[in-house]
């Protein structure tokens, strides 16, 4: 039989499999759900085509060399190439989720990308398999270089990982970093490189200014179409750009609208509390931290959730009977914890037993100031913070509070901190309305992370770790059921 039609006899049995993995001298080219491929040219030389929406290649092939029920390797040569190559398809028997495929395709052009980069080192490791036990997303590939008996933990963001925030990649990498040094055997690890998308290598030059000075953080922007990566200077980005709401846009937005929401808030007033949105001109009401009501330009809505409805004197009985039902159930001694109106906006929950006096996490702090949503733009983030306060002395004081498990909370504490410090050595707090009354001091603000005490996540301490001492950090466990009071348990 000629090789052409052997050739074509062999593709044929593989196309029934539910994918194919292509791969060329051992490593990856593709995974195709659909195999479509063409022979040309008769004799012991045809020409193969294989194809899809994101892959085109054409090899000639010399030879078929294995051939089993699962596998079929072929030597090939293309143009310009003066050796022979190896081409295999791997018959896989079981479905593969597009997440997958799509992953396994960004680790291989991602492997032959670090593979130019760096020629000198040699890549040991790359995968974007999940790792639980260690909390390492699958959304991020971790790789390690190694020259000689020197070590690199490598992290990349994935693109396509369109449910994965690109700025917690940094979360990832120092878990991976960790995760290095605590298993490497010989050698030293120089410290961390990493990938992340083009133009998104100044975010994280601004977190790096909260790691400790002895981390070696390498920053790397990655250019699919280029296929190269483009280093970043952690020290030539500068700061994002943050911008403190001035206090008194939002006591006069608060002027505007008290017309039209004292009567809702007299409805229940130990409960419902007033929030500023300055940049969409509304101002919010919560009630323990559920947002039911806004104003907006003289009109009033409400409702929970999607569902909004224009406060009229026709409506006015569905809005006392919803804050009716908030008190019911939105309420500490509620007998049905899994109620709609119970469980949402945990967060907001806490946040709103805090600021009503901030001494129960801490007697040290000063009761008279809380602040929230400080920030009118947060560099592309939410930038807004828990709680804004200062200690009884004077110094400014970050709450992070958390209700559950957040694995970056600690990044995220040091983020608000970054910010607020420029602010404070700017000068901005006194300039723009902000704790009236009192002198602060020049010292960096304190940095309160308040959790349950078993809700903090295990990773916690490792992230704290790597970030820098300027940054002083105050772990509070507070009592389970703080919905029924904030008592602190734990502090570290």
């Amino acid at each position: 039989m000629a090789l052409a039609d052997e050739l074509q006899a062999s593709l044929r049995e593989l196309s029934s499999a539910p994918s194919v993995e292509v791969r060329e001298n051992g490593g990856r080219v593709a995974v195709f759900a659909t195999l479509s491929w063409e022979v040309r040219g008769a004799g012991q030389k045809p020409l193969l085509h294989l194809w899809s929406d994101q892959h085109n290649l054409t090899r000639r092939v010399l030879a078929i060399t294995d051939q089993t029920g699962h596998r079929l390797a072929l030597t090939v040569e293309r143009f310009g190439r003066n050796k022979p190559d190896r081409l295999e398809f791997l018959r896989m028997e079981f479905e593969r989720s597009s997440r997958d495929i799509s992953r396994e395709e960004a680790c291989a052009l991602l492997a032959r990308i670090l593979t130019e980069q760096f020629p000198d080192e040699k890549l040991e490791l790359l995968t974007a398999a999940q790792d639980l036990e260690h909390s390492l997303s699958g959304s991020y590939a971790r790789g390690l270089l190694r020259s000689g008996s020197t070590q690199w933990a490598v992290l990349a963001f994935l693109t396509g990982e369109s449910a994965a925030p690109v700025h917690h990649a940094l979360t990832f990498g120092l878990l991976w970093l960790d995760r290095v040094q605590k298993s490497s055997s010989r050698g030293i690890v120089a410290g961390l490189r990493l990938i992340v998308p083009k133009d998104a290598g100044r975010v994280f030059s601004h977190y790096a200014q909260a790691l400790n000075a002895g981390l070696h953080l390498q920053i790397y922007e990655l250019d699919p179409l280029r296929e190269n990566l483009g280093r970043i200077d952690p020290g030539s980005a500068g700061n994002l750009d943050s911008w403190l709401v001035p206090n008194r846009e939002s006591q006069a937005l608060l002027e505007r609208a008290k017309s039209g929401l004292g009567s809702i808030v007299a409805l229940s007033p130990q409960a419902i509390a007033v929030h500023v949105a300055v940049q969409s001109r509304e101002v919010w009401l919560r009630f323990r931290g559920l947002a039911f009501a806004y104003w907006d330009d003289g009109k009033v809505w409400f409702g929970v959730g999607d569902r909004k409805e224009l406060l009229t004197p026709a409506s006015q009985p569905a809005l006392r009977h919803l804050v009716k039902d908030l008190e019911n159930h939105r309420d500490s001694a509620a007998s049905d914890r899994r109620h709609p109106l119970y469980r949402p906006q945990s967060e907001r929950w806490l946040e709103s037993i805090v600021r009503e006096d901030v001494t129960r996490v801490d007697a040290d702090l000063d009761s008279r100031f809380s602040y929230t949503q400080v920030f009118a733009n947060g560099g592309g983030q939410s930038g807004i913070l828990d709680v804004l306060t200062t200690t009884r002395t004077g110094r400014l004081a970050i709450l992070e509070l958390k209700a559950t498990e957040y694995i970056h909370l600690p990044l995220q504490a040091a983020d608000y901190w970054l910010r607020i410090r420029r602010h404070q050595l700017q000068g901005d707090f006194a300039s723009h309305g902000y704790f009236y009354g009192i002198q602060l001091q020049d010292t960096p603000p304190l940095v309160y992370l308040v959790a349950p005490a078993l809700r903090f996540h295990p990773t916690t301490e490792i992230l704290l770790r790597y970030l820098s001492p300027q940054i002083e950090f105050v772990r509070l466990g507070i009592v389970e059921d703080w919905r029924r009071g904030v008592r602190v348990v734990m502090r570290r």
